[in-house]
């Protein structure tokens, strides 16, 4: 998984005594002893960003794994259940979508989800308040896929240092046009946070090159024109807009919108991506399903034959 290991050292343990420690990103940790300590130490399992987890998974010969589902549907609860089972699966960063009335770039399926959510009262600040109980239990790095809006009510500030204290790495911000991330970049930058950027297949090449010059943790290649959605068929341009990326930096590449299906995603990784992402898939699973419990088992099974095709 992608984790960083760090010792934990604390002066004395007595007998009987048990203690229950947490620290950020990580699951919490409890510690008893029968007999007297004087010294004890722990190793204990830090998340790292997207860089880096790309990074290591570069000098293992590895393509990451994105997944993508939309916070509160079918519900805040269901949603904490997945982000675990998508993480003991092997993704190794997960996009968790901030619910939108009005998501301009995702097509019906993750349209229907978002509207699903907002009915049932989903709102930012449950999606913290759910995500700072289960960020520590998961070991690999969460980006958040959020529309500019609901950043600007909040401050753009503000929101980085909140989406922070709950420990998430990166953040994907669809509508922004390059030239008015400068204020995003920015505050991103100041609190750790890896802000991503998009090039799609009609970006022209100098354009391309100053997005690819600015995105941080990787570069989000849209693989197809329009709206997120299953496509029947990823596009053999997308090759071709992988070679021209990687002429013009050195940054990892992560293909998304389209991808659906473990053969999809091993074509791709096999065309020189550095990461896959698969979300409308993703999201019917568990949007569709008869109950939560089905939504989560289908999700596992699905996700385990996505990660088989990259091993």
């Amino acid at each position: 998984m992608t984790t960083a290991l760090k010792t934990i050292f604390f002066p004395q343990l007595h007998k009987n005594q048990t203690q229950f420690l947490r620290f950020p990103n990580q699951k919490p940790i409890f510690i008893s002893t029968k007999s007297f300590i004087p010294m004890a130490s722990i190793t204990v399992a830090q998340t790292i960003g997207l860089s880096e987890t790309f990074a290591k998974l570069k000098q293992q010969g590895r393509v990451a794994l994105i997944p993508y589902i939309t916070a509160g549907d079918p519900n805040l609860s269901t949603t904490a259940e997945a982000l675990k089972v998508l993480d003991s699966c092997g993704s190794d960063i997960i996009e968790l979508g901030i619910p939108y009335s009005d998501p301009l770039a995702d097509g019906p399926v993750i349209q229907a989800a978002a509207t699903r959510a907002l009915a049932r009262g989903t709102n930012f600040d449950a999606i913290l308040s759910m995500l700072k109980e289960v960020v520590p239990q998961i070991s690999c790095p969460i980006a958040l896929f959020s529309y500019y809006n609901p950043i600007l009510k909040r401050g753009v500030e503000q929101f980085m240092i909140t989406i922070k204290d709950v420990g998430i790495h990166g953040l994907v911000v669809p509508d922004v046009p390059l030239e008015e991330t400068e204020i995003l970049r920015k505050e991103a930058l100041k609190n750790g946070i890896e802000l991503v950027l998009l090039t799609t297949p009609t970006t022209p090449i100098n354009r391309m090159k100053a997005i690819v010059d600015v995105s941080e943790g990787f570069v989000y290649l849209v693989s197809s024109i329009g709206v997120t959605g299953a496509r029947q068929s990823v596009s053999l341009r997308v090759q071709s807009l992988l070679q021209e990326i990687k002429e013009a930096t050195t940054k990892p590449v992560a293909v998304g919108f389209g991808i659906s299906k473990p053969e999809q995603v091993k074509q791709v990784a096999g065309w020189g991506a550095d990461g896959v992402i698969v979300g409308s898939a993703m999201v019917r699973i568990l949007g569709e399903a008869k109950s939560p419990e089905e939504g989560l088992k289908e999700l596992e099974t699905f996700t385990k034959s996505l990660k088989a095709v990259l091993l």
